[in-house]
């Protein structure tokens, strides 16, 4: 008994590595003591490590969520490089990536177009041909609408919200009732009424906006809606103004969290 204690006690990390390994195997720990020497009680078992201690500091992973954050085009090997020089420790890429997904951040391959068929792609250029040459003060009276979702934390998946016109949709469920009601009406109407018989609206082809509910109110209005081509967002100006407003709302140092810290920022934006 005095010899197998004194050979527990000077078992090395490297030992007591293989002897972990050994029981992940499927090993059972009698045989695992048996080929090592070790009686059945003085296995080193993983309850004698603590583990491998983590690479990274919670401040660190709020650096690396906030560095994807501000620039989506950086690779995980060049975050990983600005992080080991912003903390003086080496931190590998694959650590990087746990990190964002931990913050909810995944990479997705960018589609390279929308796809079209030959029939899209005519009424597009036929759509930009009629108003390649419409003048500054013909494209003031169209009011040019459209929505983005924007994240109330770094899980997109819990609460989105869908921003249009200046609304914030709560929970980013949108159906054609609430469009009607919380779009056409206090805001459409509205415009309308400020610019006249000469306003134009336009709106794509979302299917809350094709409702037969919004149809009526529209025509009721006496509102003009802009012929809009399918499968067309890229064509829609707005489009830069949600890309623009997305980066600046991320470059914040602290993420909105609750409804109140998000439409401040947008506003402010």
């Amino acid at each position: 008994m005095a010899n197998n204690q004194s050979v527990r006690r000077h078992l090395d990390a490297f030992i007591r590595g293989r002897i972990i390994g050994k029981l992940e195997e499927g090993r059972s720990v009698t045989s695992g003591a048996a080929e090592f020497g070790i009686a059945y009680s003085r296995t080193a078992i993983r309850g004698f490590s603590s583990g491998r201690p983590r690479e990274t500091t919670p401040a660190d992973d709020l650096y690396i969520v906030l560095q994807a954050r501000r620039n989506r085009r950086q690779t995980v090997g060049e975050i990983a490089r600005h992080t080991t020089q912003a903390t003086g420790r080496p931190i590998s890429r694959f650590t990087v990536a746990r990190r964002l997904h931990g913050g909810g951040l995944f990479a997705r391959r960018p589609v390279r177009c929308v796809p079209l068929t030959p029939a899209y792609r005519r009424r597009r250029s036929l759509w930009c041909r009629e108003h390649r040459n419409l003048r500054d003060n013909e494209w003031g009276r169209v009011l040019l609408t459209d929505q983005s979702r924007f994240s109330l934390s770094s899980d997109s998946h819990r609460i989105l919200i869908c921003r249009e016109r200046g609304h914030i949709f709560d929970a980013g469920s949108v159906n054609g009732t609430r469009y009607c009601n919380e779009i056409l009406l206090p805001y459409v109407r509205l415009f309308r009424g400020a610019m006249g018989l000469q306003f134009l609206f336009m709106d794509d082809n979302t299917p809350y906006h094709r409702t037969v509910a919004a149809e009526l109110l529209l025509e009721s209005e006496d509102i003009e809606r802009m012929d809009w081509p399918a499968r067309s967002p890229d064509l829609n100006p707005i489009e830069h103004i949600w890309y623009f407003l997305g980066r600046r709302l991320a470059a914040r140092n602290l993420p909105p969290v609750t409804i109140r810290e998000l439409r401040f920022p947008l506003q402010d934006e």
